[in-house]
C-alpha cells in the first residue's frame, strides 16, 4: 500500500469545493456546537472546516498516514481535532455523538452490504439520542454508466508528480468499479519511480440502504441528491441521507 503517497497528492488532487459542499450539507442539517464524528475522515479537510464552525470534531480514519496530514491541517488552522486510528466496523471505545459523518462514498469501499450493515449499525449504537448521522454513496448509475471508460490525469506544476487515475466496471460484482491508480514521483537524480495501486467500490439498490438503515435502528431518514438540493432521479451519481433514530429530523 501506498498510503502516504496518495494522502499528499490527495490532498493537492481533491476539489476543495466537496470540501465546502459537504460543510454547508451538515450545517442545514445540524446546528453547532455539539459533538461530531468525522467516519473516514482522512486528511481532515472537511473536519477543520467544521471546527471552525464550533463543532467539537473527531476525525476518525484507518489511515495513520491521513490522520498526520489531519493534525498539520488542525494546527495550520489553529483548531482542535481529536484524531482516531479506528474502523468503522467497530467504533469500540468512541463513545456517543450528536452528530456522525461519513461522506466520499467510504461506505463504498467496504466488501459487502454485510460490511455496510455492521457500519450503520455500529453509526446508530454511537450516536446520541436525536442526533443525527449524515453520510452519501454513489448510484448504481455512477458505477454503471459514468464510471466504466473514466479516467483522470494529473500532473504537477513542476513536473515532479504525475497521477493516472482509469477506471473500470467490476464484472464479478454488481455495481462494482475498479479504479487503476498509478503515480509517477521524481527521484533525486531526475529519473521517476512508478508506484500502483487498486481500488475497489461497490454500491447497492437505494433500498438496500433503506433496509440496512431501518435495521440499525433508523427511523428516519431522508435521501436527496447534490448535496440536498434537489430530489433524486434516475440518473442521481450520489446519494445523500440525512437519518436519525426516533423522532423527527428537524
Amino acid at each position: 500500500m501506498i498510503y502516504q503517497t496518495f494522502a499528499q497528492l490527495y490532498d493537492e488532487l481533491f476539489d476543495d469545493q466537496l470540501y465546502a459542499d459537504w460543510q454547508s450539507f451538515v450545517m442545514r442539517e445540524v446546528q453547532a456546537p455539539g459533538t461530531l464524528l468525522d467516519l473516514a475522515g482522512g486528511a481532515g479537510r472537511l473536519a477543520v472546516r467544521l471546527a471552525k464552525q464550533g463543532f467539537s470534531v473527531t476525525d476518525a480514519d484507518l489511515s495513520v498516514e491521513m490522520l498526520s496530514l489531519a493534525d498539520q491541517h488542525a494546527q495550520s488552522a489553529q483548531v482542535d481535532l481529536a484524531l482516531v486510528e479506528a474502523d468503522m466496523l467497530d467504533l469500540t471505545g468512541l463513545g456517543q455523538f450528536q452528530t456522525i459523518t461519513c461522506f466520499a462514498d467510504s461506505l463504498c469501499y467496504l466488501n459487502d452490504l454485510a460490511q455496510v450493515n455492521a457500519a450503520l449499525t455500529q453509526a446508530g449504537q454511537h450516536l446520541a439520542p436525536g442526533g443525527k448521522f449524515l453520510f452519501d454513496v454513489i448510484t448504481p448509475y455512477q458505477t454503471d454508466q459514468v464510471y466504466p471508460g473514466y479516467s483522470f490525469n494529473y500532473q504537477d506544476e513542476d513536473h515532479t508528480r504525475a497521477f493516472m487515475w482509469q477506471s473500470f466496471a467490476d464484472e464479478e460484482v454488481a455495481h462494482g468499479v475498479i479504479h487503476d491508480l498509478t503515480f509517477f514521483i521524481q527521484q533525486g537524480d531526475g529519473s521517476y519511480r512508478r508506484l500502483s495501486e487498486t481500488h475497489f467500490e461497490r454500491t447497492y439498490p437505494l433500498a438496500d440502504y433503506l433496509t440496512a438503515l431501518k435495521v440499525a435502528g433508523f427511523d428516519q431518514v431522508q435521501v436527496s441528491a447534490d448535496f440536498g438540493r434537489h430530489e433524486v432521479k434516475d440518473d442521481t451519481t450520489r446519494w445523500f441521507f440525512v437519518c436519525q433514530k426516533g423522532g423527527t429530523i428537524k
